[in-house]
């Protein structure tokens, strides 16, 4: 007996939308600033389908304009669905034009679920004798499973492919038949698709009163066997499940045909899809694109499509690119269009011998203007890591290896004969993310001199949000994939091995390919930040800056261990107190820590509100952000978020600090991020310094963990009196503002008094405290809505004085709205020093993405300004520290505060100067004021 042929239908939006939150962390933005996660991740998808299951039949199924009968069966039906993200909507025609591009039938009816499309075409060809395979992740499609139809929900959070057949439906349903998952579905509500079910009715009872009815309406028939309140609830509710059934049923007899000829696989318009992939810069699905239509993982053709009787050539009865009659079985992906590598592009990597070789080596080095390199070490921790080998390129495709050896006194010596270079005054020194291959060269007592270029930085001022790893630029700018580091040591875990292990051979092609390509991106990204008008910015802040950030991480600081253990018994007892008062409330123990539990506790238990929001799964939400919505009204909300807050104080910070005290320095080395955040603020890592909360006692505490040196030092902070606010006094030129921040007043006292009307004198705390609240808020776009719930004021007290702050301040609001204006024109915002921030969806049609990007449209001048002033403040401090010797040192940046280690003897002398250059960094048409405070610790100099 023939065994059938396959047809996989594809639920495109379901996927669409897996693919787009699957990637929501880390988006995958193009050069052009598009936004390709919704469609690399549906394609993803599709290849692997196409590549795991190489089907016979194939087509992918669209919503269009919702379901027309559920709508008028249920108007709230899918009503409590936020709006489809502008980038899915984007994403949509140009999934459908690849779909056109590759063949594939794309199948839509207006007023029609995909599920109903999906649900008719499998009954269709079921009949046809055809094996059905449903992909999707949407649990619905179970009822539709039968011996010859399927479910595929694609691979997700580690898991595989599941395959649901009959038995895994019963398992997951506790159904006897798959139909059955209608009535399930019906009892129990969707949440996802707002079907009510009948009230009280989980997953457990749904369960169990299909073991026991089997059916809906024999439930409903039966509800004398019920007792209680759920008796009351299903009686009173009974049109109600029949409606939640009909709702959750997936129609079966749309308008629409399975037609046998029009969704047989068929070879793809290769030229099109290529052109649509280069377009989107989609550089690996390009070589997945060709492998699969070329190569051995390649769709068959089916004996129809070849009945030649003539011998076959090696690669014969696969697609080609070029028509079925060529041979393309030694064809590399890189010749259609995909990556360039290695293998496929001519170079020339040398190994450096010693001796001779090395010294006439070292004198054509000398010689040059601009030279690349790239060290490889034993380690990614810069103060642990040896050296290996260091790659050296100044020529595009050419470049040398010098290898060192394990013995660090012999390291030491190879050094010293590279010295000349790396301290030429003259030679220009390229590479990618530089301030790792100068914190490991410090271990060797060598400093980089010179001008200096990193891609990192140069891509980072160029496209803030795009990533900025090597690889990702190769492919984008240069159709070049470099070998993977795993290629040579393994992947992640105890079995990798270190670069010593590796042959000479293989680290010579990896290291010198490395400085290679990252050379030829320097010549790239050159002219790029010449067009955008960025080179003083590149060359003036953020390099310079590179070589401060390096000397403070080298640098770290000291931690008293003894005060964070004492910290960490008093959260001890806060948490169990906290955990005691909330059993009260709550009437009985629980999981505090679980979302889950949680919810169930505050919105199911005790309700403390009537339309909860829940998840995509149905779950209660006990977020912060909804949770804040209830604190002041509910005992038990206030003390589960101050549970949370200490509980991640203690787990992030007072346990895992002492954790990160390097045992040869004896000091935390936290590392400063310049590519991270795309206002142009440093992030800080490994530990993060940026985020003890300071609001709290307990988190303030923390900061009196951080100690100077020794007995000869104290720590030194200085910090930016609200500089915000005055960058936004300058930029707006609000007179009144001015004036208040010139003639040195109280600007929240001086604000209150304006806004409510009174004397500066007469201005109580609470009217101080409102008018902070909006000082601050008005950057980044508050509403009365979120200033009430930051306030004791009502949502109408909070509207009132919003409209009155902005009457007593016009030009602020004429300042936002021009703001608004020009990224709505170019695209991008600047701040004082010409950082662009790019705003991609500036002019979206969705009112919620386009209002977030309004609000940065005002938000990102006035942070980005603030972080540019404070790199100039830093950069200009550390050289006048390094010039006159001092013994004193800046230690971290913490939004706008420096932390110094000062020697007792340097303390008059270090604070004027830091005061000096702080408040001198940039001219504003206001006076910048920096607070200087000493102390035995962190919090107290603070």
């Amino acid at each position: 007996m023939a065994s059938k042929k396959r047809l996989f239908l594809v639920d495109a939006y379901a996927m669409i939308f897996r693919g787009y939150y699957a990637l929501i962390k880390n988006p995958r933005i193009n050069s052009k600033g598009q936004d390709t996660s919704a469609i690399m991740g549906f394609m993803n998808s599709l290849f692997d389908v196409i590549k795991r299951e190489n089907p016979d039949h194939l087509a992918v199924c669209f919503d269009k304009d919702g379901s027309k009968d559920r709508k008028e069966m249920y108007v709230e039906y899918k009503a409590n669905r936020d709006a489809t993200p502008t980038v899915i909507k984007d994403s949509i025609p140009i999934i459908q034009d690849i779909l056109h591009a590759m063949e594939i039938p794309v199948v839509e009816i207006s007023g029609m679920e995909a599920d109903d499309i999906i649900g008719t075409l499998a009954i269709q060809a079921e009949k046809q004798n055809y094996e059905v395979h449903m992909v999707t992740p949407d649990k619905d499609f179970a009822q539709l499973v039968t011996e010859n139809i399927f479910m595929q929900r694609p691979a997700r959070m580690g898991n595989g492919v599941e395959k649901w057949g009959i038995p895994e439906v019963q398992k997951k349903f506790g159904v006897e038949r798959p139909e059955q998952v209608i009535d399930f579905l019906g009892m129990m509500g969707d949440a996802a698709d707002n079907i009510p079910g009948l009230p009280g009715v989980g997953e457990k009872t749904a369960k169990k009163f299909l073991q026991q009815f089997g059916s809906m309406e024999v439930l409903l028939e039966n509800t004398d066997q019920l007792k209680g309140k759920m008796k009351e609830k299903i009686e009173k509710n009974a049109e109600l499940g029949r409606l939640s059934k009909r709702l959750a049923t997936i129609i079966t007899d749309c308008d629409v045909t399975f037609d046998e000829v029009k969704y047989e696989v068929s070879p793809p318009n290769v030229e099109k899809v290529l052109d649509i992939f280069k377009e989107l810069e989609f550089r690996r699905l390009t070589e997945q694109f060709v492998k699969m239509y070329n190569k051995g993982e390649a769709i068959v053709e089916k004996p129809s499509q070849n009945t030649s009787s003539s011998p076959q050539t090696a690669g014969a009865g696969q697609f080609s690119l070029f028509g079925n009659d060529t041979d393309v079985s030694n064809i590399e992906p890189s010749h259609f269009d995909g990556y360039k590598t290695l293998k496929s592009t001519d170079h020339h990597y040398q190994y450096v011998k010693g001796g001779l070789s090395l010294k006439l080596f070292i004198e054509i080095l000398m010689k040059q203007n601009s030279v690349c390199f790239d060290t490889e070490t034993t380690s990614l921790k810069t103060l642990d890591a040896e050296l290996v080998g260091i790659a050296f390129s100044w020529e595009s495709h050419k470049g040398f290896y010098v290898a060192f050896p394990e013995d660090q006194n012999e390291a030491q010596e190879l050094v010293e004969k590279l010295r000349p270079f790396f301290e030429s005054t003259e030679i220009e020194k390229v590479g990618q993310n530089l301030k790792y291959d100068i914190k490991v060269l410090a271990n060797y007592k060598l400093k980089v001199k010179g001008p200096l270029f990193d891609t990192m930085l140069a891509h980072y001022i160029i496209n803030p949000d795009m990533r900025h790893n090597m690889n990702i630029l190769a492919e984008t700018y240069l159709n070049y994939s470099p070998q993977p580091i795993e290629d040579l040591i393994g992947k992640k875990g105890k079995r990798q091995k270190t670069m010593r292990t590796v042959s000479l051979e293989d680290q010579t092609q990896y290291a010198v390919e490395d400085a290679d390509i990252t050379f030829q991106l320097k010549t790239y990204f050159e002219k790029e930040l010449k067009e955008a008008s960025n080179e003083p910015l590149f060359k003036d802040m953020e390099i310079p800056l590179l070589r401060v950030l390096a000397a403070m991480e080298i640098e770290g600081i000291n931690l008293d261990k003894s005060a964070l253990e004492n910290i960490s018994e008093k959260l001890d007892e806060d948490i169990e107190r906290l955990e005691k008062s909330v059993y009260v409330e709550a009437e009985g123990e629980f999981n505090i820590g679980s979302p889950k539990q949680l919810g169930e506790i505050l919105f199911g238990k005790l309700e403390i509100a009537k339309k909860p929001k829940k998840t995509k799964s149905g779950q209660y939400s006990t977020g912060e952000e909804v949770l804040s919505n209830y604190a002041k009204d509910h005992k038990i909300v206030r003390e589960v978020l101050e549970w949370r807050q200490l509980s991640k104080l203690k787990s992030t910070y007072v346990d895992a600090l002492p954790k990160q005290i390097h045992p040869r320095t004896k000091r935390v080395h936290t590392e400063f991020m310049q590519t991270v955040a795309a206002t142009g603020r440093l992030s800080s890592n490994n530990p993060n310094l940026q985020n003890i909360p300071i609001r709290t006692e307990r988190g303030r505490e923390v900061r009196k963990a951080f100690v100077p040196r020794d007995e000869n030092y104290v720590l030194l902070a200085a910090d930016y009196s609200q500089i915000e606010l005055r960058i936004i006094a300058a930029l707006s030129q609000e007179k009144t503002m001015m004036n208040a921040f010139k003639n040195g007043e109280d600007i929240h006292a001086s604000t209150a008094a304006r806004v409510f009307g009174v004397d500066i004198e007469e201005v109580t705390r609470a009217q101080r405290s409102n008018a902070k609240t909006v000082n601050f808020g008005i950057i980044y776009g508050v509403s009365a809505f979120g200033l009430s719930n930051q306030t004791d004021l009502t949502r109408n007290e909070s509207k009132e004085l919003i409209e009155t702050y902005y009457k007593t301040y016009p030009k602020l609001r004429d300042y936002m709205d021009e703001q608004v204006e020009f990224a709505k024109e170019h695209g991008y915002v600047k701040t004082v020093m010409g950082r662009r921030r790019y705003l991609k969806d500036i002019n979206a049609k969705n009112h919620i993405v386009r209002s977030a990007a309004e609000r940065n449209a005002v938000n990102a001048p006035i942070q980005g300004s603030a972080a540019d002033i404070i790199k100039v403040a830093m950069i200009n401090i550390y050289d006048a520290l390094e010039e006159q010797n001092f013994k004193s040192k800046m230690l971290l940046q913490v939004h706008d505060e420096l932390i110094f280690d000062a020697h007792k003897d340097e303390i008059d002398a270090l604070t004027a100067l830091v005061k000096d250059k702080m408040e001198n960094a940039f001219k504003l048409d206001v006076p910048l004021d920096v607070e200087m405070g000493t102390g035995q610790n962190w919090l107290e100099a603070h």
